[in-house]
């Protein structure tokens, strides 16, 4: 019996491919990323083989902070509205029948389907003043004429919360399901209003998956590239438009390389403080 369960043990060897895998996909292309940011720039387009720092000194400069203030305020903004909106809909949610949860989980998951060229595009004829929804408002008499919403900060930060809503649902769905509803009952009994037990009791008990949500939002939206230059404008443009038009336009690849590692390093970080946290609390 016990050497039937060793020929039915899995082969040590098997677990090399995940490794392998990472080496790949992620540690080779990274190594030449590196590489790549520390050469030296080539005013034909490309680059020249070499070592220098002048373009991680470059993350010093009025122009990154600029570029990375914006960055990260409007993927702080998206991801606190995204998990504001979705933790009282996700409570709600979990509340009603499966059938219903079922229904709207397949919704939710049926926007993550849709591209965001789609999407950019269809807020951009949403917001546009020919078609768009001004022309409802000015209609209502809201509005004295119809306006146009986009380009703006506007609409930017309202495309990334379209397409970051779902995310923050589907982190948050799991343990607010798992949630004890006598927790709550047990609140009201003590006299708790239904506010205070909403945020003297569900929020607390949930504050790691809001925190995960919100991150998972925040890494997401940080990396956008097609809805800033579709719904945005240039001084509204995110890290990753600016890392195309440094490799492309500008043709100045080694600066390219650069910001791209930075971006790399900044959603790892903000992941690995994620997972400690998350086993903080287990643990305690």
């Amino acid at each position: 019996m016990k050497d039937g369960a060793e020929m039915r043990a899995t082969p040590g060897w098997v677990g090399l491919w995940p490794a392998l895998m990472l080496a790949i996909f992620f540690l080779v292309p990274f190594g030449i990323m590196l590489a790549v940011s520390v050469s030296h720039r080539d005013p034909a387009g490309a680059f020249i083989p070499g070592f220098e720092l002048t373009h991680y000194a470059r993350f010093l400069s009025a122009f990154f902070a600029k570029v990375m203030a914006v960055s990260v305020g409007v993927s702080v903004a998206a991801a606190a509205i995204c998990v504001v909106l979705a933790f009282p809909f996700t409570v709600f949610l979990a509340s009603m029948s499966h059938r219903t949860q079922t229904v709207a989980l397949v919704v939710l998951l049926s926007v993550l389907s849709l591209s965001e060229v789609i999407i950019g595009f269809s807020l951009s004829t949403l917001l546009s003043k020919t078609a768009g929804i001004s022309n409802l408002f000015y209609w209502l008499g809201l509005i004295a004429e119809p306006r146009a919403y986009t380009p703006s900060l506007f609409a930017l930060v309202t495309g990334l919360c379209y397409i970051g809503f779902p995310f923050a649902v589907l982190v948050l769905y799991p343990p607010v399901s798992r949630l004890d509803p006598e927790i709550v009952e047990a609140a009201r009994v003590m006299g708790a209003s239904a506010s205070r037990a909403f945020f003297g009791v569900v929020v607390p008990n949930l504050r790691g998956a809001i925190v995960g949500a919100f991150i998972l939002v925040f890494v997401f939206t940080l990396g956008s590239y097609l809805l800033p230059q579709l719904l945005g404008r240039s001084e509204d443009w995110t890290l990753s438009v600016h890392i195309t038009d440094q490799a492309i336009y500008q043709t100045n690849l080694p600066f390219a390389a650069a910001m791209s590692i930075f971006l790399m390093l900044v959603a790892l970080a903000l992941v690995g403080l994620a997972s400690l946290a998350g086993r903080q609390r287990r643990a305690a």
